[in-house]
């Protein structure tokens, strides 16, 4: 029923999801151009400061710039997904209170906006792998199955998070927080290889390793998904149990939404 009830309403989260990104322009100048602006900058900056300054180099021998993009592209597609969806439930009232309306589909639209910013990430990354002549395989493909899973991942979180807000308006600033602990957390500006080994299996633990590593591996290192099986294992665990406490939260608390928007 969770679940039946959001893919009967597909179109409607389609078109949800285009006036979100809309209205993410509404006035500006520049318009859409601000999609591409903004992850050339956030490249930019990190770029100059670890490879330049820092002379950060991946122990892989890939371009910086390249393994950098790489795990920047699909970190801030989930950062996208789980920070919006803090605010899926407050920020649409008239929605929650419609009887006939999915709430629970919400956070899914916050997935499907953050397709266009995650789409030009991954273009921006290919033109720098063909600038830097770097290689694609037929493991680019498995791109889309960790995309799947850091999908599931993100909603776990996004249906648990915003179910609290609706309680807990401080939600969204620790989330933020968190967010920004997170990054840090996953090896995304620096390889987990230069950690001596007990740290690096306490850091392979974060299932965001397995996803950001599993684009590095579609995109350039050739390394199929199977090659992981314990850690393919262990991702599953914990992104799927995450998903059920979201499920069980968002159900339990969603009686009381229309009380408190």
């Amino acid at each position: 029923m969770f679940f039946r009830d959001i893919f009967a309403k597909w179109p409607v989260l389609q078109n949800l999801a285009l006036r979100e990104v809309r209205m993410q322009y509404v006035g500006s100048a520049l318009g859409i151009f601000w999609q591409i602006i903004t992850p050339l900058v956030m490249i930019l900056v990190f770029w100059v400061v670890f490879s330049v300054g820092f002379r950060v180099q991946p122990a892989s021998g890939v371009p910086f710039a390249v393994w950098l993009t790489a795990g920047m592209a699909v970190w801030f597609a989930f950062s996208e997904i789980v920070s919006g969806s803090v605010h899926a439930i407050t920020s649409h009232p008239h929605l929650v209170k419609k009887v006939v309306f999915p709430v629970q589909a919400l956070p899914v639209v916050k997935v499907l906006s953050s397709l266009s910013n995650h789409l030009l990430f991954l273009a921006i990354l290919v033109v720098l792998m063909l600038v830097q002549s770097v290689g694609f395989s037929f493991y680019l493909l498995q791109v889309v199955y960790y995309f799947l899973c850091m999908v599931v991942l993100a909603l776990g979180i996004g249906w648990t998070v915003a179910a609290l807000n609706v309680f807990a308006r401080d939600t969204g600033r620790l989330v933020g927080v968190l967010l920004q602990v997170g990054m840090w957390a996953t090896p995304i500006l620096w390889d987990i290889k230069m950690l001596p080994e007990p740290w690096r299996s306490v850091f392979a633990a974060n299932p965001m390793h397995y996803i950001v590593q599993g684009y590095r591996d579609s995109f350039f290192y050739s390394v199929p998904f199977t090659a992981r099986p314990a850690e393919t294992l262990w991702f599953w665990f914990v992104a799927l149990a995450l998903l059920a406490l979201g499920v069980f939260v968002f159900r339990r608390l969603r009686p009381q939404f229309a009380d408190l928007v």
